[in-house]
């Protein structure tokens, strides 16, 4: 029995220890736990005396393991340095085990501060702590370099190809106008002037800031240094990097940093580039690089929100602040009526780069920043729109166009409201609360309150340029050039709008209207420039009948009408209509009036003088002669008529 028993006995501590042993293998706990449920089962049975072997032989396993582990991190640390201090890096592209097996090494130790009872061995943990400081150390440097030497630089040429530009015409100034209006118009002559709206990007536009191959080992890294504590340091590390990249991104992009100071003191000319580089360089920055850094951010640091949006956030502020310097410097800078389409595309880029915006940077600061910025554009706008408005109403320019066209004012006003017209969205936006100021309008316009803020304010300024155009028609001491101007004008106006979306907002009354002037200004021209010719003509005065009338007051007739129509000739051949199709249908209305009237007067009285002597001096002009000289009116060519009537044959 004894040795039966002793047998058994002997087997069943084999098969308690066995236990014991496959218990201590397979609890993933802390050590000093799995120390004390040991010790705990040593109390049950005296067979599990010997357990604290097995404990020992776990300590001298995890002890092996940390040597091995802190050899690769001192070896790295002390033997791969450079001469002048620096360290060689982990990463070369042919020798990629050096880097994992350091990276094993870090997995290690991370892993022995899970596994080692901290009160047991006091000494390993502190070189645990102190080989981790150095692995970090070693793996910031590794992470930062990764990160320079893998930038992709700006392809500018790629992103410009895939820009679609958008060119309005806008047609140069002539002659003399006020300083506020020149300025717009000094332009090559050849090409005219035009407003560029600027860039516009696919929306599969994408480019890759880091070389693909990289990212994996940034993560890796990455998961390391935020599992260590280090993740301060790794946002750090690529945040200092990342954001000297975006700086260059502008640079490639010709966006400088200025202060506002600057910004103030540079002429419209260079302004203006830098306005529309400002402009492609918003749209590019949100919705290429600024999405492609959150896309980077959230692949190498996935799996802890908190370090991406602060990474992210981080990278973003200088290269969003630099942009919004910009923006409130032209925001808050003198105005002049050239700049409000470039502000006005400011506005917009920047308010539609707001909605992609807000959706990445969680900054408050930067967002509120970007906020203020559009707002201070918007009133920019606003405000030099009105000051346009001012400056067409009071343009006091006193120098009449000398042959009755187009005045500059005209020219200008009404091909910058044609371009204005491209921003109806926007400037409605913008002088909702304003509507007071269209309180001025004529009566005539009773349909307002069916129009658009800016229809209603467009047509105030229209209404203040027909005014002007009106007070400078009176500079003119010949009435008929008085309604050649007006015609011109209103023509020009009117041809503005029905070509442009101006047309639709204004109506088909209004330009109705404008059509029922320019036919009463035709008729004051024919009234004011003919009734002394047409006179010539007339019965009254010659006495008796057709056969018997006065030669001598024939003669006078003929001569009279002859002088009135050289002087118009001469006139009015210097005198400029350009539409081709008023001026026919002026030299039509004269042809209608005169011509009849000429050879009616010819038909009776004409026979009278043709037989006497000299009757070439009188009748100088056949109707037929009289139709092919009215051609040459309204040319803008001054002509003299040196003509003496040929005989007939």
């Amino acid at each position: 029995m004894a040795t039966t028993t002793t047998s058994l006995g002997a087997g069943g501590e084999d098969r308690v220890m066995a236990t014991a042993q496959q218990i201590v293998k397979s609890l993933n706990t802390p050590k000093e736990v799995r120390e004390d449920m040991l010790l705990i089962f040593s109390s049950f049975d005296n067979r599990l005396s010997n357990i604290t072997d097995l404990i020992n032989d776990d300590s001298d396993s995890t002890g092996v393991r940390f040597d091995a582990a802190e050899k690769v991190i001192l070896w790295w640390d002390s033997s791969s340095s450079n001469p002048d201090g620096s360290r060689h890096s982990l990463y070369w592209e042919d020798s990629p085990n050096e880097a994992a097996e350091y990276l094993s090494a870090v997995d290690e130790i991370l892993q022995l501060f899970v596994d080692m009872p901290i009160r047991s061995d006091n000494e390993i943990m502190d070189r645990a702590k102190t080989a981790i400081q150095m692995a970090m150390s070693r793996l910031e440097d590794e992470f930062r370099l990764i990160l320079i030497r893998n930038t992709v630089p700006l392809d500018a040429d790629r992103l410009y190809g895939s820009i679609r530009r958008v060119s309005l015409s806008f047609a140069a100034n002539e002659g003399e106008i006020d300083e506020e209006f020149e300025s717009f118009g000094e332009v090559d002559s050849k090409r005219g002037c035009f407003h560029e709206r600027g860039p516009s990007l696919g929306d599969d536009l994408c480019v890759d800031l880091i070389n693909a191959d990289a990212v994996m080992e940034l993560k890796e890294i990455a998961y390391r240094m935020i599992r260590s504590g280090y993740e301060k340091e790794c946002g750090q590390a690529y945040s200092n990097v990342r954001r000297d990249a975006l700086d260059e991104c502008l640079v490639i992009l010709g966006v400088e940093k200025l202060s506002i100071e600057e910004v103030q003191k540079i002429e419209w000319k260079a302004l203006d580039e830098k306005m529309k580089k400002w402009i492609q360089a918003v749209k590019i920055t949100v919705r290429v690089l600024l999405s492609g850094e959150k896309r980077l951010c959230d692949q190498i640091f996935n799996g802890s929100d908190s370090i991406k949006e602060i990474c992210f956030n981080e990278t973003a502020k200088g290269c969003v602040i630099q942009l919004l310097n910009f923006g409130e410097a032209v925001a808050i800078g003198k105005r002049s009526s050239e700049k409000l389409f470039r502000i006005l595309d400011m506005y917009d880029v920047l308010s539609d780069a707001l909605l992609d915006f807000e959706m990445m940077v969680t900054d408050e600061f930067v967002c509120s920043e970007a906020k203020g910025v559009l707002a201070g554009l918007g009133d920019a706008a606003k405000g030099t729109f009105v000051e346009f408005e001012n400056a067409v109403k009071n343009e006091a320019s006193k120098k009449p166009m000398q042959n009755g066209e187009i005045h500059p004012l005209t020219r200008y006003v009404m091909n910058y409201v044609k371009l204005l017209v491209d921003y109806s969205e926007t400037l409605n936006l913008l002088l909702e609360s304003d509507e007071d100021e269209a309180d001025g309008l004529q009566s005539e316009d009773s349909e307002l309150e069916t129009l658009t803020p800016f229809a209603k304010r467009l047509l105030l300024l229209i209404t203040s340029l027909e005014s002007n155009l009106e007070e400078k028609s009176k500079l003119y001491e010949d009435g008929a050039l008085h309604c050649i101007f007006l015609m011109n004008n209103i023509l020009y106006v009117v041809q503005k709008v029905k070509d442009s979306e101006l047309g639709k907002l204004l109506g088909d009354d209004w330009v109705r209207r404008r059509r029922g002037q320019i036919r009463q200004h035709a008729t004051g021209y024919l009234r004011a420039c003919w009734t002394k010719a047409l006179y010539c003509l007339k019965d009254e005065g010659i006495g008796g009948s057709s056969n018997n009338a006065s030669k001598v007051a024939l003669k006078e007739r003929f001569k009279n009408f002859n002088a009135c129509f050289e002087e118009i000739y001469r006139i009015q051949t210097g005198w400029k209509v350009p539409d081709p199709q008023l001026r026919e249908e002026l030299r039509i209305s004269i042809s209608e009036k005169v011509l009849p009237a000429y050879r009616s007067f010819m038909g009776r009285f004409g026979n009278q003088l043709e037989s006497g002597r000299h009757a070439g001096k009188y009748i100088k002009y056949t109707p037929e002669d009289l139709e092919n000289y009215l051609l040459d009116l309204f040319e803008g060519s001054p002509l003299v008529l040196h003509h003496m009537r040929r005989k007939s044959t």
